[in-house]
């Protein structure tokens, strides 16, 4: 299966995005995570071995901004891409419900390994972090990805 030249323009669009939002501008957590809207959106598309090393690149991308916790994000987006590769499998059709499920659930997933790969003395507090922040943050992030499924038109079905 060949992956169409629009996925890639659109997952290099939001990488570019991403690292203009949060290195360029500083905005941090004020701008969602389209790292991994991008890996997500990749991910459907290839099968799970580049799926993986699209992750581990994206990865070795935000870990080169952290001195601290080198490899964390590594970790978590490389984990993230083969899990969001392997979902083409397993579910058939592209509604509306899960796509916005499968956006959300991946940035948890993702903020999940993070927060486990980083060292104890990086951690926030989990209730914190994954009970209050990550939820946020993942439907930010979902939201977004949809807004991107729709005005991109990738060839899923048509988000309604």
């Amino acid at each position: 299966m060949k992956t169409p030249p629009r996925v890639w323009g659109v997952v290099g669009l939001l990488i570019l995005l991403h690292f203009g939002l949060h290195v360029s501008l500083g905005l941090g957590e004020g701008a969602p995570d389209l790292v991994v809207v991008a890996l997500l959106i990749g991910a459907r598309e290839v099968d799970i071995g580049r799926a993986a090393g699209l992750g581990f690149i994206l990865g070795l991308l935000e870990d080169a901004f952290s001195v601290l916790a080198f490899g964390a994000s590594t970790f978590a987006l490389t984990l993230v891409g083969m899990g969001g590769a392997r979902t083409r499998d397993l579910f058939v059709g592209d509604s509306l419900f899960f796509l916005m499920s499968y956006l959300v659930l991946g940035k948890w997933a993702r903020d999940l390994l993070h927060w486990v790969a980083v060292g104890e003395g990086l951690r926030e507090p989990f209730v914190d972090t994954m009970l209050i922040q990550s939820p946020i943050s993942a439907v930010y992030a979902g939201v977004i990805g949809l807004v991107v499924i729709a005005i991109s038109g990738l060839g899923w079905e048509t988000v309604r």
